[in-house]
């Protein structure tokens, strides 16, 4: 379901605000620009499923330190496969501008949302 005009102005001026109040917190979460190390996520795989095998095995055979050695190895090959390397190379992404705010410049977004529900309260009473 699209959203209305209304509803995209708002959606807008809250990420104008985000951007504008935490752009420390914006620069953290928004997402990664790092590249996926195929290398590693494929021995990592390998790693893995070796490792489910050696489990596998030692508890088919009933060997305590093979179905341990089985796991070890299975855990080493989900962490080589999720853990970005060092030396990961970053994707050329053209750098964000960083929005200005429109409007009152030294009231916070906060400070505006709160001065607007207030009216919509003071309004309905």
């Amino acid at each position: 379901m699209p959203l209305s005009e209304q509803e995209q102005r708002l959606l807008e001026e809250m990420e104008r605000g985000l951007y504008h109040n935490d752009a420390d917190f914006v620069a953290n979460v928004g997402g990664t620009s790092l590249r996926p190390n195929y290398r590693s996520i494929s021995l990592g795989v390998l790693a893995a499923v070796a490792g489910i095998g050696a489990l596998i095995a030692g508890v088919a055979i009933q060997q305590l330190w093979l179905g341990v050695l089985g796991f070890i190895i299975m855990f080493a090959g989900v962490l080589i496969a999720t853990t970005p390397s060092k030396n990961a190379k970053r994707m050329s992404a053209a750098p964000r501008a960083r929005p200005t705010q429109q409007r009152s410049p030294d009231r916070g977004f906060m400070d505006r949302m709160n001065e607007r529900w207030d009216r919509r309260q003071d309004g309905q009473q």
